[in-house]
């Protein structure tokens, strides 16, 4: 199905945004994704019976920082970050979704001024496993979003992730294929996508800038042949982001809206990958 994600209006969603998931829903989507970074339960509940009542599906979406980073060289930092992803599988259970999705392999944003190294490795591995198999008691699989250089430095390209997905070696576990980093880490779309296809249970579709889908660089037509090409029959999500979460604009910098409003991104968004898909 076709999904947006909710961080172009909060990182906090609650009851009150009901009028935002009555327009996502009527505009066509059928799943939302809902950011989980307060890793609270009975909230992710409260959520769900509201999405139930619309009839939208969902996906989950978290991420660590450097306060619970799996990478740090503290072992208890290291606990916490697989403490807290526990967590967000536990919110994913409580909200009905059966994906979480996100950067929480490595702190996102954070940064030790040079390439990951062979422990820094270990560790996500180790701590990942360690998730994945919580994950897969409670009915939930994972998707691991690899991020740009500029973001990220553990896993910046597809085939970073795929060869960590691979190390992991767990069937709940795929790579979330995300087309803002992909344009500005892989060296080929098409080539890139076809190879490692098979690894790939969730896709972000997200405009070079952030932005409204076709107004930016990505190459939608080659990107759109790749993924019809593979069989892919996940979700397809859109994820943009203006200025609406204060917290994310240092950190995916976002200095300036590129589009007029959310709503008017959110309809030309589903216009173009109804184009693409050459959906009725």
């Amino acid at each position: 199905m076709l999904g947006i994600n909710m961080l172009l209006w909060t990182d906090d969603v609650v009851d009150t945004h009901r009028p935002i998931l009555e327009a996502i829903k009527k505009t066509g989507y059928g799943v939302v994704e809902i950011p989980i970074f307060h890793g609270d339960a009975d909230k992710c509940h409260a959520l769900a019976r509201t999405l139930d009542d619309l009839s939208l599906a969902r996906t989950a979406l978290t991420a660590r920082g450097g306060e619970d980073n799996p990478i740090s060289p503290d072992p208890s930092i290291r606990r916490l970050a697989v403490v807290n992803s526990c967590r967000a599988v536990d919110c994913a259970v409580a909200l009905g979704a059966k994906l979480l999705v996100g950067p929480f392999h490595s702190g996102f944003g954070v940064f030790s001024g040079s390439a990951s190294t062979t422990d820094e490795w270990r560790w996500a591995v180790e701590g990942m496993t360690e998730v994945s198999i919580y994950a897969r008691m409670r009915g939930v699989a994972l998707s691991l979003e690899f991020l740009n250089r500029f973001e990220c430095y553990l896993l910046n390209t597809t085939a970073d992730t795929a060869r960590f997905v691979e190390a992991i070696n767990m069937q709940n576990v795929g790579i979330l294929y995300d087309s803002h980093h992909a344009n500005i880490e892989d060296p080929d779309i098409t080539k890139t996508f076809s190879r490692y296809a098979h690894l790939v249970n969730h896709i972000h579709v997200s405009e070079s800038h952030r932005g409204t889908l076709g107004t930016g660089q990505v190459d939608w037509f080659a990107t759109f042949a790749a993924i019809k090409a593979s069989g892919y029959s996940g979700d397809i999500v859109v994820e943009a982001f203006g200025q609406n979460v204060p917290a994310l604009i240092p950190v995916v910098k976002i200095w300036r809206q590129v589009f007029d409003t959310e709503e008017a991104l959110m309809k030309d968004s589903y216009s173009l990958i109804q184009k693409q898909l050459n959906f009725d």
